[in-house]
């Protein structure tokens, strides 16, 4: 079963053939960074500091982690440490190529495989990835990683022609477990909506039972409300990302469903290139290395945290427009900053919050449609007390009234000289 990168991936020209990306028909984005067309590597230096970082403050979340001693895995297409901003951030000894030895592309011809330890990339995809996730601050450029301290682990397990299958993604999340990953990224899924081979969730649960957090793009076949598992997304206790526009909110290619985890920008991403420069993209594929980067901040802040844990704070402190969980965006759409602020104490499972919870509805008002014969004495005597009181002062006010007559009368009928 063939696997397909999530993203919209623009690849290199030589690499165009074939087996396409899962992806969506979208506006084209600006490529190198400030000119609109087909993006070629290298290319330009992004020079301002894109939107999806924008939105976050770094020096906030850097100054609680910057994901030192984190490793974290990279399943995609290699990853080219060519990118001055990568060299630094790549094991090299961690890496592989899984690419089959005789791969070919669809006309039958051999393919180019890059380097056995992964760190070729003639697709782009997986150095995208990479530089979301950790590439190092660099001059020149406001483009950097969440996570500029952490480590990749660069596995090439898919192209451009689509040779990597559910049974090298099952082999590529093992030798991650091998290597030590604290975080496998994971930025594909089967081309089919079926279960893939039970070998690839054997190898989820592996990493899953090594206390790693696996990060997997939702897929981005959402439009027209298409709603579908991808794998290995759906997987229990994978954190399945999807993603979001400038607004917060769902982009129009991103898969819906109850699986999905938690969303990040996946919006005209700038991210780094094979041999130097920036370029953007769109896809599911870049909201999960957003969410790879601030689970290795996560990890590398409480190192004895497990990856449930991890996943529960991700989603705990997302922002969200509603109380709990949605089809949509999951718990919401990540926020670093609360992620690594928020964390006096680790839980198990996201809950909802924003004060709404189960209280017992006000007690009603009761409805009199008559009256008892107590409460109709009460009111009666409550008359007779009133009226009493106002004849008592209309008899006294009176009384007064014909005294000051009388006095009046005497003094106009007294004698002149008396």
């Amino acid at each position: 079963m063939n696997t397909n990168s999530s993203g919209t991936g623009r690849r290199r020209a030589a690499a165009l053939a074939a087996v396409a990306f899962l992806g969506v028909t979208l506006p084209a984005p600006p490529a190198a960074a400030d000119t609109p067309g087909q993006c070629t590597y290298p290319a330009k230096q992004y020079e301002g500091r894109p939107w999806a970082l924008q939105r976050v403050l770094l020096d906030e979340v850097w100054k609680q982690s910057t994901g030192k001693g984190v490793r974290v895995a990279v399943i995609d297409t290699g990853v080219d440490v060519a990118h001055p901003q990568l060299k630094p951030a790549v094991d090299v000894g961690s890496g592989i190529n899984l690419i089959p030895k005789d791969a070919k592309d669809e006309n039958g011809n051999a393919v180019e495989r890059g380097k056995e330890d992964g760190t070729t990339d003639t697709v782009g995809h997986g150095t995208k990835v990479a530089g979301i996730i950790a590439a190092r601050p660099a001059k020149g450029t406001g483009f950097v990683g969440l996570a500029p301290d952490a480590t990749i682990i660069p596995i090439q397990q898919n192209d451009a022609d689509g040779n990597g299958t559910a049974g090298t993604l099952a082999t590529a999340i093992r030798h991650a477990v091998a290597e030590k990953a604290d975080v496998i990224n994971i930025s594909q899924d089967t081309a089919n909506a079926i279960e893939p081979t039970p070998l690839l969730k054997e190898a989820v649960q592996e990493a899953l039972d090594k206390e790693i957090v696996v990060v997997a793009s939702a897929g981005n076949d959402g439009l027209d409300g298409n709603v579908k598992k991808t794998y290995p997304a759906s997987y229990e206790g994978v954190l399945a990302v999807a993603a979001s526009d400038r607004n917060n909110e769902r982009a129009a290619f991103s898969q819906s469903g109850d699986f999905v985890g938690v969303a990040a920008p996946g919006v005209d991403m700038i991210t780094t290139v094979p041999g130097g420069g920036h370029c953007a993209d769109n896809g599911t594929s870049f909201s999960a290395p957003y969410v790879a980067g601030v689970a290795a901040l996560i990890k590398a802040k409480h190192k004895d945290w497990t990856g449930k844990q991890i996943v529960a704070q991700i989603q705990q402190t997302a922002e969200r427009s509603v109380a709990g969980h949605d089809r949509l965006v999951g718990w919401g759409v990540v926020d670093p900053v609360r992620a690594l602020t928020e964390d006096d104490k680790p839980i198990e499972a996201p809950v909802a919050r924003e004060g709404v919870t189960k209280a017992e509805p006000p007690a009603p008002a009761e409805l009199h449609l008559g009256e008892t014969p107590e409460e109709r004495n009460a009111r009666l005597a409550t008359y007779v007390v009133v009226g009493g009181g106002v004849l008592v002062a209309a008899i006294a006010g009176t009384a007064i009234a014909l005294r000051d007559a009388r006095r009046r009368n005497r003094a106009t009928t007294r004698p002149a000289n008396g």
